[in-house]
């Protein structure tokens, strides 16, 4: 059972706007053996302006979160429930009840996103200039002006443009490919970026070289930025604010530095004590005991409550709501007050925005 109340973190002015929201948002896939329910009636609201990282296991339900905001749910894929998008100008959108002709301008020109692996984005028979010329005339935009802007973007990604628009993908790394997509997703000036799991087949190096990037790149461009990812401390260096995802749904919530150093929920200590870093001895770091449920046969009351070490009957009958954890977020535990003395997190301290 899902919490279907739209999150939203208390603030002192409690007017920033919000520029995307899900509203008891589901995708299910029909099977022989019973419904699979990857997205579980998720509630999230995501302001203009900010940089929202959305955190969990393999098989959380991540990508189709962020698949989900675009209406890019592949067949035989369901999705039910709705999806807004708030313009500059105060009009709102509802996504999931756009034409396919609609549905194509508003996934490039008001919201784009950048997909996991570089290397499967890029058709291998066209140069990269083709595609960023491709994108521009798809959409009856100022080819000429386009490029002079993915000029510009290349450059401030830190690439050589004329080098990288003449190449192919296959004659790129693996980090220019990655950047070249971003600059790509750009092209069209778009409010909301989201991007799923973009450095996960990079080195270290490279990773933290894009989230240097990202957050310059940002600010420059007054994006709304949704970076999913099953690293937290790597999003932590970027996000205004985390979205812990567990089974399908939503489980934690709040600014980034209170939901890495003080996590409320179970599940989040375990993942932030379950992630390497290179200031927590490797005897400290544990792996989260059990397996993630299966999408068609989600537990009862509780979806962590197999896995989690203060769970007891109340839990694995009463599904918890989202409630006040103090510290501007909020999180689904019946025993928030427990969390911190029966699990203490290995990590004390971490460079956040």
């Amino acid at each position: 059972m899902a919490n279907t109340e739209p999150y939203r973190t208390p603030n002192e002015s409690n007017d920033t706007p919000v520029k995307l929201e899900l509203r008891d948002t589901s995708v299910s896939f029909s099977m022989d053996r019973g419904e699979s329910r990857v997205l579980d009636s998720v509630s999230m609201e995501v302001y203009d302006g900010e940089i929202l990282g959305v955190v969990g296991e393999s098989g959380s339900g991540k990508s189709m979160f962020a698949s989900a905001m675009l209406d890019a749910i592949e067949a035989p894929g369901e999705l039910t429930g709705e999806v807004v998008y708030h313009t500059g100008d105060g009009e709102t959108v509802s996504v999931l009840d756009l034409s396919p002709s609609e549905l194509r301008t508003l996934r490039w020109e008001s919201i784009a996103m950048v997909f996991q692996g570089s290397h499967s984005s890029w058709n291998p028979t066209m140069s990269i200039r083709g595609h960023f010329n491709e994108t521009l005339s798809y959409h009856d935009f100022d080819v000429g002006a386009g490029m002079d802007r993915a000029n510009r973007l290349l450059s401030e990604l830190y690439l050589d443009p004329e080098r990288v628009l003449e190449s192919y993908p296959h004659e790129l790394s693996g980090g220019m490919k990655q950047r070249a997509l971003i600059a790509l997703s750009l092209i069209l000036k778009p409010d909301v970026l989201v991007m799923d799991e973009p450095t996960a087949a990079l080195d270290l190096l490279m990773q933290r070289s894009i989230i240097a990037l990202l957050d310059a790149i940002q600010d420059e461009y007054d994006l709304t930025l949704v970076f999913i990812t099953h690293d937290i401390e790597l999003v932590a260096d970027l996000a205004d604010r985390l979205a812990v995802m567990y089974a399908f749904e939503i489980i934690e919530a709040g600014p980034a530095d209170h939901v890495l150093l003080d996590s409320s929920h179970p599940y989040t200590r375990s993942l932030v004590n379950s992630t390497p870093n290179l200031e927590t001895p490797i005897e400290k770091m544990q792996p989260i005991p059990g397996e993630a449920p299966d999408p068609v046969n989600v537990p009862t009351g509780c979806s962590y409550s197999p896995r989690c070490q203060l769970a007891d009957e109340r839990c694995r009958t009463e599904d918890p709501p989202m409630i006040d954890a103090g510290n501007a977020h909020e999180s689904a535990c019946h025993y928030v007050e427990h969390v911190d003395e029966e699990i203490p997190l290995s990590i004390t301290d971490v460079t956040v925005q």
